[in-house]
């Protein structure tokens, strides 16, 4: 039962992470108003506590409720899922940076300013992640079904 309860966790995080990330993306549009800079903020803080619980409970399956940590280590595939959420994280630190910086102008009830130029970078990051984390369950299907197993 452990098991499945830690698949489920799991599978229910990451699920969270995806709505999320697509949520930034649907609110990030011009011209931008007091409300949605607010919940983009918002989201965007609930995104990298999401991520942490994607990162525990994948552990934990790793380690303790899944095939053993020996097969997960040798396999190529979940180097390329970890790898592919590393991307992911590192990519998420532009918008998270953009979105900090506009705490004093929601403080002070105004709607943040930002560049057109940010504004595509920040659409085309968010779109990369998205395209990367859809990547993610495909590596894992592979990874669970014996696929890039390295021999030793």
């Amino acid at each position: 039962m452990a098991y499945a309860v830690a698949a489920y966790l799991h599978f229910v995080a990451i699920f969270l992470l995806f709505a999320l990330l697509t949520l930034e993306h649907q609110l990030f549009s011009q011209p931008l108003d007091f409300k949605r800079a607010r919940s983009l903020l918002r989201a965007d803080t609930a995104f990298g506590i999401v991520a942490g619980l994607v990162l525990v409970t994948g552990a934990a399956r790793a380690m303790r409720y899944g095939k053993g940590f020996d097969y997960y280590i040798n396999n190529s595939f979940f180097h390329a899922k970890i790898g592919l959420f590393v991307v992911v994280a590192l990519l998420s630190i532009y918008p998270t940076v953009t979105f900090l910086k506009w705490r004093p102008a929601l403080k002070a009830g105004q709607v943040p300013a930002i560049s057109p130029t940010t504004t595509r970078w920040v659409k085309l990051i968010i779109r990369i992640e998205l395209l990367a984390l859809l990547l993610i369950p495909l590596l894992a299907a592979l990874m669970a079904r014996g696929f890039g197993v390295i021999p030793q």
